[in-house]
């Protein structure tokens, strides 16, 4: 019985960590992003790709092979789906890193103490004089 306690009080630590709820919370933000991915290749951009190849719908694009039907169209349209969340993900991680690079060249204030440490420094140099 003892155990089983250990056990769930374990899990409940691990739940509880910051990284298990970061984690989740970008799951979930993923999840929303690729619908509007989604949304963005299917209702945008394929039926601009749909023009330019004469109206033929990728994702419609199948073989028949025996009785089996092989939808090479939906596959193509998933690698499109890819690449553009790739390069979303790519942009963001990319803009993220200058603006933390920004932050870090910015050099930090000096703390109050610091200031008033050399002052008395000054002051006291001065004084000397």
């Amino acid at each position: 019985m003892k155990k089983k306690n250990g056990f769930i009080a374990e899990f409940k630590k691990f739940i509880a960590q910051g990284n298990v709820m970061d984690l989740a919370v970008g799951v979930i933000i993923g999840g929303a992003f690729s619908t509007i991915v989604t949304s963005l290749v299917n209702d945008m951009l394929m039926p601009l790709v749909g023009m330019l190849t004469g109206g033929v719908n990728i994702a419609g694009l199948n073989v028949k092979v025996g009785s089996a039907v092989l939808n090479y169209g939906a596959f193509l349209q998933a690698i499109i789906n890819f690449l553009i969340i790739a390069l979303c993900i790519f942009l963001i991680v990319k803009a993220m890193n200058k603006f933390n690079k920004k932050k870090e060249e910015e050099p930090a204030a000096p703390a109050e103490e610091i200031v008033l440490l050399t002052e008395i420094r000054d002051a006291l140099k001065n004084k000397k004089k």
